[in-house]
């Protein structure tokens, strides 16, 4: 996926630490602020134990400017690296993060920065990249944070090697660094060396210290030790449990050259992401696979938002011209989807991906299986940083085949990829020991690694390596829980378990969570978090540092004393406000000319957002009550029939078209269709940070009935930004549009996933059900919005899920409503209604619809005089705000949005807003016309369309 940044403005500092590269600069980027962040101080720490390292990177940012910064910091990893840890500075001291479910920590952190209370956040962002947002940075003011990163060492050359980049830190004026190595019978020696540097030995441990002044930190430092040629064994008790790591080295052992068959299939990931592979190096990995195939055959398929047609190109005595012609000639667009024809002639599959799919359902086509020894294998090369290449591995290792690593020499890759080597003939057993757990069924970089956990005072592990030459060697490790504990064990353990859960994860969800909370590991699952108060733990349920937990136990056993059932007085309210629509509903309201009066809107009041969320507060008192009608028979299973409305008035539809204004869709407007994409691809790279060049470009191709090429143009809103749920709302509302729910429903359950805490992604993901003709989940999903107490900002939300699950209920009089509370059971026919979303969150939108009477239903005026309702106003991000009008009188009903302020530290540019307008709401003669459009800045107010009722 992109390893991009959003266009975005606001406040937000993002700084990339490039731990995985040497060669890229940093980038340190304060968009929105008027001077940048500088990083002022860095302190390095390096521990070094046998096989393991623990690096510490204490960062000091300064903010030069005049008020507070949000700041994002990336870190993409290693391969074999994890992020252990961070911590955050409160006064002169440090507070450690605490493991974190990841959807609740997100909400934590975003409800904790309104409050403008200190809080930082730490999540895996996909494959092997993190995130850490951290609020605020206060005005001339500093903030330190401490990311702690741990690994197992891989053999190279010259023994060991200790891998520290430190680029990230050029200029900087106070630099330190510390490195530490225990347990070596010689001092590390530096490979290349970017400043002199000397080991001096204390007792058992080697160390060197330098500082601003006598090392420039312009390259990566890599260091050499001396491995042991015997094997390893490290234990560590965590949590009552005693884990071991042991390591078997097996770079001796004989390895021969593989057989390849005569028909291959190449898999070439062609999405957008695509392009930020090392092509120069996989190129030159093929050249020497096809050298050593001589003469066969290769079936290409190009891997994105859609599968594309087989290309078949003959390999004459290693001659590849015409494929690799065709490869240089790949135009990188679209998502990354796997998904592709399996063919039963290939006998083995060569897969180029960075394996980050974010389109369609995450499925990985079966390969036909066969018998053990003839089933086709599958190979996975990755050259791409922040790859996921956990999935890579373990869908390579369940086809037969292992993961390529091409971070390093094309030298090692090809050796890797062409030749058989020492593995394990069985996965190892053993008594005194469970939970075991191999990193690799083959030797990588020469060594074995296996982990488990000691149940005994010692454990005996057996197991039978086959080497390359086809000899086997029996392994017999006696593990013995050592006298000091070696830290990270234990982590490491549990992260060679989230490995092997992570190549089938949704199946594997739990697992992985319960892993990341326990062993404090961020995850697919898991994040880490600083909270401020130890009231904010409590009220949040999370178990704090060390430091904190004797206040917090008798804090949270006061709270538990007050837990009462919210959840049933969420029904009642939600109960109440529905007898209220009821009672609206059931009324008359005169269609004759209303006495004149103005009714121009006006938000003074709201200027700042204290007022405005004062004023949620304060609004007038729902109307009380009323009776309900007793439902006919049939309602208590379910909404009812649709009503019959074959006299009802003629309704039209009528939206105005929008149109950006940007230089890219005018040349396209004077493209001729036949070079129309070709035109797109050539603007792509001056736009590629831009959403809305996307959506613009997306639309444009579906107005020249381009369709396919629509959808894989917008389908690159996926790549953008690694789990951005308001990017992903986008890409599915437009989805939606162009009648694509099956395409959105994947894209709305990750939604879901990122945000649990927002009612929009229930509601979302229903009504993505409901358009792709599932009923029963669409009411599902409409009925969790209903039942969960949510955050006060998402006013009446429940009510506007109610009218819409009966909508869909009447239409569908088979499906189950059991878990529905009856007293919600109720069809509300509509002659008009409009919903307005958008994809901002703290911002303030606002729904405006003027009747033929020439009187606005708004905020400020909610029901009119022949009986337009406007729900009330949502201040706090997202939506949605809906009109609704049961009987119509005969005129034009103009539409209108208007974009009042935000309250946000981070904004995406401009806003975009969906409106959905409906005429016969609930009935049989439903119709629904969307729109979408962006708003740039407060005050701003744009003409969407109008009803016509006749």
């Amino acid at each position: 996926m992109f390893k991009r940044l959003l266009a975005l403005s606001g406040f937000l500092l993002t700084l990339v630490l490039p731990t995985s590269f040497a060669s890229t600069p940093p980038l340190l980027e304060t968009i929105g602020a008027e001077r940048p962040v500088q990083l002022k101080a860095v302190k390095v720490q390096g521990k070094l134990a046998g096989l393991l390292a623990h690096t510490t990177y204490e960062l000091t940012f300064y903010n030069p400017n005049a008020r507070q910064l949000e700041g994002q910091l990336r870190l993409p990893l290693l391969d074999g690296q994890q992020v252990s840890g961070f911590a955050l500075d409160f006064g002169k001291d440090f507070r450690p993060a605490v493991p974190v479910e990841k959807a609740k920590g997100r909400q934590i952190f975003e409800e904790t920065v309104r409050q403008r209370v200190d809080p930082a956040l730490l999540e895996s962002t996909g494959g092997n990249q993190f995130r850490l947002r951290v609020y605020p940075i206060p005005p001339q003011g500093e903030r330190r944070v401490q990311i702690m990163v741990s690994e197992i060492l891989r053999p190279g050359p010259q023994g060991l090697r200790y891998r520290l980049p430190l680029q990230f830190a050029k200029g900087v004026a106070d630099f330190r660094l510390n490195v530490e190595a225990q347990g070596l019978q010689s001092a590390p020696v530096p490979v290349n060396s970017i400043a002199p540097l000397t080991f001096r030995r204390e007792g058992d441990i080697f160390r060197v210290q330098s500082g601003n002044r006598a090392l420039n930190p312009q390259g990566e430092l890599v260091l050499a030790l001396k491995p042991d040629s015997k094997p390893q064994v490290y234990t560590q008790t965590f949590d009552g449990d005693t884990y071991f790591l042991a390591a078997e080295p097996a770079g001796s052992r004989n390895m021969k050259p593989r057989a390849i068959p005569k028909v291959v299939g190449l898999l070439w990931d062609s999405s957008g992401s695509g392009a930020a592979r090392k092509l120069d190096s996989e190129l030159a990995l093929l050249d020497r696979y096809f050298k050593a195939l001589g003469n066969g055959e290769v079936r290409l398929q190009r891997l994105r938002d859609q599968p594309e047609a087989v290309e078949v190109h003959r390999i004459v005595n290693g001659n590849w011209s015409s494929l690799r012609k065709a490869l240089q000639n790949t135009q990188y667009d679209g998502a990354t989807r796997f998904d592709f024809a399996v063919q039963p002639e290939v006998r083995e599959y060569l897969l180029f991906s960075d394996g980050q799919t974010n389109y369609g359902e995450d499925r990985f086509p079966a390969l036909k299986p066969g018998t053990a020894a003839n089933s086709p294998k599958l190979f996975a090369i990755n050259s791409a940083s922040g790859a996921d290449t956990d999935r890579l591995a373990a869908l390579a290792a369940r086809h037969g085949g292992w993961l390529v690593n091409l971070s390093g020499s094309v030298d090692e890759a090809a050796k890797a990829l062409l030749n058989e080597g020492a593995k394990w003939n069985d996965e190892p057993q053993g008594e005194g020991v469970d939970q075991i757990v191999i990193a690799s069924q083959r030797a990588e970089n020469g060594q074995l690694l296996v982990a488990g956990r000691l149940t005994a005072s010692q454990g005996k592990l057996h197991g039978e390596i086959a080497a390359g030459s086809g000899s086997k060697t029996a392994i017999n490790l006696t593990i013995r829980k050592q006298a000091n504990d070696t830290p990270g064990i234990a982590q490491h353990w549990a992260t060679l378990r989230m490995a092997q859960l992570n190549g089938e994860y949704r199946f594997n969800r739990g697992e992985i969570r319960r892993l990341g909370l326990r062993f404090g590991l961020p995850s697919r699952e898991t994040s880490l978090i600083v909270l401020d108060r130890v009231e904010d733990y409590v009220r949040h349920d999370i178990v704090p540092p060390a430091s904190l937990r004797d206040e917090f136990e008798r804090q949270r056993a006061r709270k538990r004393q007050q837990i009462d059932s919210r959840r049933q007085k969420q029904i009642e309210s939600v109960v109440a406000q529905f007898k209220a629509r009821i009672a609206w509903w059931e009324k008359d309201f005169p269609k004759d000319e209303p006495p004149k009066k103005s009714s121009a809107p006006k938000k003074a009041a709201r200027a700042e957002s204290a007022m405005a969320e004062q004023r949620m507060a304060d609004e007038a008192p729902r109307p009380a009550p009323m009776a309900m009608r007793a439902p006919a028979p049939s309602m208590a299973k379910s909404a009812g029939a649709p009503a019959r409305d074959d006299q009802a008035a003629q309704i039209g539809i009528t939206l105005k078209k929008w149109t950006a204004d940007t230089p890219y869709l005018k040349r396209l407007q004077a493209t001729e269709t036949a070079d129309l994409y070709r035109a797109y691809l050539d603007e792509k790279p001056s736009w590629a940070n831009s959403s809305a060049f996307y959506l613009d470009v997306a639309d444009h191709f579906m107005e020249r009935g381009q369709k396919a090429l629509a959808l894989r143009i917008l389908s690159n809103l996926a790549e953008m930004d690694l789990e951005n749920r308001h990017i992903l709302r986008l890409l599915a509302y437009r989805l939606l549009q162009m009648k694509e729910a099956k395409l959105a429903i994947p894209v709305l359950q990750e939604v879901q996933r990122l945000s649990e805490e927002e009612p929009q992604s229930f509601r979302d993901l229903g009504l993505a059900y409901a358009a792709a003709g599932e009923p029963q989940k669409a009411i599902g999903q409409l009925n969790e919005v209903i039942v969960r107490p949510w955050d006060g900002r998402f006013a009446e939300i429940e009510l506007i899920a109610v009218g819409e699950l009966n909508a869909i209920a009447a239409k569908h009089p088979e499906l189950d409503t059991s878990k529905i509370d009856p007293r919600l059971l109720r069809n509300l026919p509509l002659d008009l209604r409009v919903v307005l979303t958008w994809d901002a969150d703290n911002s303030d939108m606002d729904l405006w619809v003027t009747d033929p009477n020439g009187e606005k239903c708004y905020y400020g005026h909610r029901n009119t005089y022949q009986g337009g309702h406007m729900s009330r106003d949502f201040t706090g991000g997202y939506g949605p705000e809906e009109f609704l009008l049961k009987k119509a009188k005969p005129g034009k009903y103009k539409i209108e949005a208007n974009f009042y302020g935000n309250r946000q530290q981070i904004v995406a540019g401009a806003t975009t807003l969906q409106l959905n307008l409906f005429t016969h709401f609930g009935t049989v003669r439903q119709k629904q016309e969307s729109v979408s459009l962006r708003l740039k800045g407060s005050r701003e107010t744009v003409f969407v369309g109008e009803f016509e009722v006749k």
